[in-house]
Protein backbone atom coordinates (compact mmCIF):
# COMPACT_ATOMS: atom_id res chain seq x y z
CA UNK A 1 0.00 0.00 0.00
CA UNK A 2 0.81 3.13 -1.09
CA UNK A 3 0.62 5.10 2.59
CA UNK A 4 2.27 2.65 4.25
CA UNK A 5 5.13 4.42 5.39
CA UNK A 6 2.96 7.57 6.48
CA UNK A 7 0.45 5.90 8.42
CA UNK A 8 1.48 4.29 11.94
CA UNK A 9 -1.09 1.91 12.50
CA UNK A 10 -0.41 0.00 9.41
CA UNK A 11 3.36 -0.60 10.64
CA UNK A 12 2.43 -1.40 13.86
CA UNK A 13 -0.25 -4.08 12.62
CA UNK A 14 2.72 -5.25 10.53
CA UNK A 15 5.44 -5.09 13.62
CA UNK A 16 3.09 -7.44 16.14
CA UNK A 17 1.02 -9.37 13.13
CA UNK A 18 2.99 -12.53 13.89
CA UNK A 19 2.74 -12.11 17.89
CA UNK A 20 -1.27 -11.22 17.84
CA UNK A 21 -2.37 -14.06 15.25
CA UNK A 22 -1.77 -17.53 16.28
CA UNK A 23 -1.87 -20.36 13.94
CA UNK A 24 -4.74 -22.50 13.47
CA UNK A 25 -4.34 -26.06 15.09
CA UNK A 26 -2.72 -28.19 12.54
CA UNK A 27 -2.39 -25.42 9.87
CA UNK A 28 1.35 -25.58 8.95
CA UNK A 29 1.38 -28.98 8.92
CA UNK A 30 -1.85 -28.87 6.53
CA UNK A 31 0.18 -26.36 4.30
CA UNK A 32 3.51 -28.00 4.43
CA UNK A 33 2.28 -31.57 3.31
CA UNK A 34 0.89 -29.73 0.35
CA UNK A 35 3.90 -28.34 -0.15
CA UNK A 36 5.70 -31.39 -0.24
CA UNK A 37 3.38 -32.62 -2.84
CA UNK A 38 4.64 -29.57 -4.93
CA UNK A 39 8.15 -30.12 -4.11
CA UNK A 40 7.26 -33.77 -5.37
CA UNK A 41 6.40 -32.23 -8.84
CA UNK A 42 9.72 -29.59 -8.86
CA UNK A 43 6.89 -26.66 -9.18
CA UNK A 44 6.94 -23.88 -6.55
CA UNK A 45 4.15 -22.45 -4.25
CA UNK A 46 2.52 -19.06 -4.50
CA UNK A 47 0.88 -17.73 -1.41
CA UNK A 48 -1.47 -14.60 -1.95
CA UNK A 49 -1.82 -11.90 1.00
CA UNK A 50 1.09 -13.62 2.27
CA UNK A 51 1.54 -10.48 5.21
CA UNK A 52 4.71 -11.25 7.07
CA UNK A 53 5.62 -14.72 5.69
CA UNK A 54 3.93 -16.18 8.50
CA UNK A 55 3.40 -19.06 6.34
CA UNK A 56 5.68 -18.18 3.28
CA UNK A 57 8.33 -18.80 5.16
CA UNK A 58 7.78 -21.62 7.10
CA UNK A 59 7.01 -23.55 4.08
CA UNK A 60 10.61 -22.35 2.23
CA UNK A 61 12.51 -23.59 5.48
CA UNK A 62 11.22 -27.22 4.54
CA UNK A 63 12.53 -26.61 0.65
CA UNK A 64 10.40 -25.46 -1.45
CA UNK A 65 10.26 -22.86 -3.56
CA UNK A 66 8.00 -19.75 -2.51
CA UNK A 67 6.32 -16.81 -3.71
CA UNK A 68 4.98 -14.74 -1.60
CA UNK A 69 2.32 -11.35 -2.35
CA UNK A 70 1.00 -8.89 -0.28
CA UNK A 71 -0.69 -5.24 -0.96
CA UNK A 72 1.61 -3.54 2.01
CA UNK A 73 4.79 -2.60 1.68
CA UNK A 74 5.15 -2.95 5.50
CA UNK A 75 4.25 -6.12 6.14
CA UNK A 76 6.65 -7.34 3.15
CA UNK A 77 9.41 -5.34 5.08
CA UNK A 78 8.58 -7.58 7.93
CA UNK A 79 9.07 -10.60 5.78
CA UNK A 80 12.01 -9.56 3.83
CA UNK A 81 13.73 -8.88 7.13
CA UNK A 82 12.44 -12.08 8.72
CA UNK A 83 13.96 -14.24 5.63
CA UNK A 84 17.04 -12.66 4.52
CA UNK A 85 18.99 -15.99 5.08
CA UNK A 86 16.24 -17.94 3.25
CA UNK A 87 17.28 -18.19 -0.46
CA UNK A 88 14.11 -20.23 -2.09
CA UNK A 89 11.75 -17.69 -0.60
CA UNK A 90 10.80 -14.09 -2.74
CA UNK A 91 8.08 -11.38 -2.03
CA UNK A 92 6.10 -9.45 -4.61
CA UNK A 93 4.22 -6.77 -3.59
CA UNK A 94 0.77 -6.90 -5.34
CA UNK A 95 -3.04 -6.94 -5.15
CA UNK A 96 -4.19 -10.63 -5.40
CA UNK A 97 -6.84 -9.72 -7.80
CA UNK A 98 -5.09 -8.08 -10.86
CA UNK A 99 -1.46 -9.46 -10.92
CA UNK A 100 0.57 -11.28 -13.44
CA UNK A 101 3.51 -13.02 -12.65
CA UNK A 102 4.48 -14.55 -15.64
CA UNK A 103 4.91 -18.16 -14.71
CA UNK A 104 2.62 -20.76 -13.19
CA UNK A 105 2.59 -22.46 -9.90
CA UNK A 106 1.31 -26.25 -8.90
CA UNK A 107 0.11 -25.23 -5.31
CA UNK A 108 -1.83 -21.58 -4.62
CA UNK A 109 -2.63 -20.46 -0.79
CA UNK A 110 -4.25 -17.84 0.25
CA UNK A 111 -4.14 -18.69 3.87
CA UNK A 112 -5.67 -16.78 7.18
CA UNK A 113 -9.33 -15.71 5.88
CA UNK A 114 -7.11 -13.24 3.74
CA UNK A 115 -10.36 -13.39 1.02
CA UNK A 116 -12.90 -12.37 2.92
CA UNK A 117 -11.01 -9.17 2.33
CA UNK A 118 -12.47 -9.70 -0.87
CA UNK A 119 -15.93 -7.22 -0.41
CA UNK A 120 -17.59 -8.04 -3.75
CA UNK A 121 -18.44 -10.72 -6.77
CA UNK A 122 -16.09 -9.02 -9.41
CA UNK A 123 -13.18 -8.84 -6.34
CA UNK A 124 -13.58 -12.68 -5.70
CA UNK A 125 -14.23 -13.56 -9.40
CA UNK A 126 -10.97 -11.79 -10.50
CA UNK A 127 -8.89 -13.10 -7.62
CA UNK A 128 -10.19 -16.63 -8.34
CA UNK A 129 -9.36 -16.20 -11.86
CA UNK A 130 -5.84 -14.74 -11.30
CA UNK A 131 -4.92 -17.99 -8.95
CA UNK A 132 -6.00 -20.32 -11.44
CA UNK A 133 -4.11 -18.47 -14.57
CA UNK A 134 -0.70 -19.10 -12.06
CA UNK A 135 -1.70 -22.49 -11.51
CA UNK A 136 -0.15 -25.33 -13.65
CA UNK A 137 -2.53 -28.02 -15.23
CA UNK A 138 -3.59 -30.16 -12.49
CA UNK A 139 -2.38 -27.23 -9.66
CA UNK A 140 -4.09 -27.33 -6.30
CA UNK A 141 -5.56 -24.23 -4.41
CA UNK A 142 -6.35 -24.06 -1.29
CA UNK A 143 -8.37 -21.16 0.39
CA UNK A 144 -8.98 -21.11 4.02
CA UNK A 145 -12.22 -19.24 5.36
CA UNK A 146 -14.00 -18.57 8.41
CA UNK A 147 -17.18 -20.96 8.95
CA UNK A 148 -19.88 -18.15 10.00
CA UNK A 149 -21.71 -18.25 13.32
CA UNK A 150 -25.27 -17.36 12.11
CA UNK A 151 -26.33 -16.64 16.09
CA UNK A 152 -23.25 -14.54 16.37
CA UNK A 153 -23.75 -12.40 13.23
CA UNK A 154 -27.09 -12.00 14.85
CA UNK A 155 -25.50 -10.40 17.74
CA UNK A 156 -23.82 -7.92 15.79
CA UNK A 157 -27.63 -6.48 13.98
CA UNK A 158 -28.99 -6.31 17.61
CA UNK A 159 -27.90 -5.44 21.41
CA UNK A 160 -23.95 -6.39 20.74
CA UNK A 161 -23.32 -4.22 17.58
CA UNK A 162 -20.88 -1.96 18.00
CA UNK A 163 -20.03 -2.71 21.38
CA UNK A 164 -16.60 -2.91 22.67
CA UNK A 165 -15.16 -6.12 24.10
CA UNK A 166 -11.72 -7.09 24.77
CA UNK A 167 -10.78 -10.49 22.00
CA UNK A 168 -7.34 -11.17 22.82
CA UNK A 169 -4.13 -9.98 24.87
CA UNK A 170 -0.59 -10.63 23.33
CA UNK A 171 2.97 -9.13 23.96
CA UNK A 172 4.60 -6.80 21.64
CA UNK A 173 7.66 -7.37 20.92
CA UNK A 174 9.69 -4.14 20.50
CA UNK A 175 8.68 -3.43 23.93
CA UNK A 176 8.13 -6.83 26.00
CA UNK A 177 4.77 -5.09 27.35
CA UNK A 178 1.28 -6.38 26.82
CA UNK A 179 -1.10 -5.58 24.55
CA UNK A 180 -4.82 -5.30 25.00
CA UNK A 181 -7.19 -5.53 21.19
CA UNK A 182 -10.45 -4.40 22.16
CA UNK A 183 -13.02 -4.76 19.14
CA UNK A 184 -16.29 -3.26 18.21
CA UNK A 185 -18.08 -5.59 15.63
CA UNK A 186 -21.23 -4.90 13.41
CA UNK A 187 -22.88 -6.10 10.54
CA UNK A 188 -24.47 -5.56 7.55
CA UNK A 189 -26.81 -7.49 6.37
CA UNK A 190 -27.78 -6.24 3.06
CA UNK A 191 -24.09 -6.89 1.81
CA UNK A 192 -23.11 -9.56 4.06
CA UNK A 193 -20.35 -7.62 5.85
CA UNK A 194 -18.76 -7.75 8.88
CA UNK A 195 -17.52 -4.35 10.10
CA UNK A 196 -14.74 -3.90 13.04
CA UNK A 197 -12.76 -1.26 14.45
CA UNK A 198 -9.52 -2.73 16.74
CA UNK A 199 -8.54 -0.45 19.59
CA UNK A 200 -4.87 -1.42 20.94
CA UNK A 201 -4.20 -0.52 24.22
CA UNK A 202 -0.39 -1.42 25.90
CA UNK A 203 -0.31 -1.80 29.21
CA UNK A 204 2.77 -1.16 31.62
CA UNK A 205 4.22 -3.34 34.41
CA UNK A 206 0.90 -2.13 36.67
CA UNK A 207 -1.73 -3.00 34.06
CA UNK A 208 -1.88 0.93 33.28
CA UNK A 209 -2.64 2.00 29.79
CA UNK A 210 0.53 3.79 28.03
CA UNK A 211 -0.34 3.51 24.79
CA UNK A 212 -3.18 3.35 22.62
CA UNK A 213 -3.61 2.91 18.63
CA UNK A 214 -6.72 2.81 16.72
CA UNK A 215 -7.64 1.64 13.64
CA UNK A 216 -11.10 0.89 11.24
CA UNK A 217 -13.47 0.30 9.87
CA UNK A 218 -12.30 -3.04 8.49
CA UNK A 219 -14.71 -4.42 5.96
CA UNK A 220 -14.62 -8.22 5.63
CA UNK A 221 -17.14 -10.25 3.39
CA UNK A 222 -18.54 -13.12 5.15
CA UNK A 223 -18.91 -16.07 2.58
CA UNK A 224 -21.50 -19.23 2.68
CA UNK A 225 -20.54 -22.36 1.69
CA UNK A 226 -22.36 -22.93 -1.37
CA UNK A 227 -21.55 -19.20 -2.24
CA UNK A 228 -17.68 -20.35 -2.35
CA UNK A 229 -18.95 -23.58 -4.52
CA UNK A 230 -20.63 -21.07 -7.37
CA UNK A 231 -17.96 -18.87 -6.92
CA UNK A 232 -15.02 -22.17 -7.77
CA UNK A 233 -17.48 -23.31 -10.58
CA UNK A 234 -17.95 -19.74 -12.20
CA UNK A 235 -13.89 -19.54 -12.63
CA UNK A 236 -13.85 -23.07 -13.88
CA UNK A 237 -12.15 -24.59 -10.88
CA UNK A 238 -13.11 -28.25 -9.73
CA UNK A 239 -13.31 -28.43 -5.65
CA UNK A 240 -11.97 -31.61 -4.57
CA UNK A 241 -12.49 -31.10 -0.68
CA UNK A 242 -14.07 -28.51 1.92
CA UNK A 243 -13.11 -29.46 5.17
CA UNK A 244 -13.97 -27.99 8.71
CA UNK A 245 -10.39 -27.92 10.09
CA UNK A 246 -6.37 -28.50 8.97
CA UNK A 247 -7.20 -32.66 10.55
CA UNK A 248 -9.11 -33.24 7.55
CA UNK A 249 -12.66 -33.19 9.24
CA UNK A 250 -15.39 -32.48 6.60
CA UNK A 251 -17.29 -29.55 7.01
CA UNK A 252 -20.28 -29.51 9.83
CA UNK A 253 -22.12 -27.66 11.75
CA UNK A 254 -19.76 -26.82 14.15
CA UNK A 255 -16.53 -26.16 12.47
CA UNK A 256 -15.62 -23.11 12.77
CA UNK A 257 -13.54 -22.86 9.75
CA UNK A 258 -13.95 -23.51 5.80
CA UNK A 259 -10.78 -25.02 4.29
CA UNK A 260 -11.46 -25.30 0.55
CA UNK A 261 -9.23 -27.62 -1.76
CA UNK A 262 -9.76 -26.98 -5.45
CA UNK A 263 -7.53 -28.22 -8.56
CA UNK A 264 -7.63 -26.96 -11.73
CA UNK A 265 -8.58 -28.92 -14.79
CA UNK A 266 -5.52 -30.28 -16.71
CA UNK A 267 -7.09 -29.51 -20.36
CA UNK A 268 -7.86 -25.77 -18.84
CA UNK A 269 -5.63 -23.12 -19.68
Amino acid sequence: MGDDGINPERGYYAETYDAAVPDWPGEIGFYADAADWAKSRGEPVLELACGTGRVALRLAQTGVQVVGLDLSSAMLEVARERSADVPNVSWVEGDMRPFDLERTFCLVLIPGHAFHNLLTPDDQVACLSCAKRHLSPGGMLVVHLDHQDIAWLGDLVGAKGGVVEEEETFERPKTGRTVRAMRAWRYERSTQTAICETRWEELDENGDVVEVRETGPIRLHCLFRFEVEHLMGRVGLDVRATYGDFFGEPLSDDSSQMIWVATKPQSAT
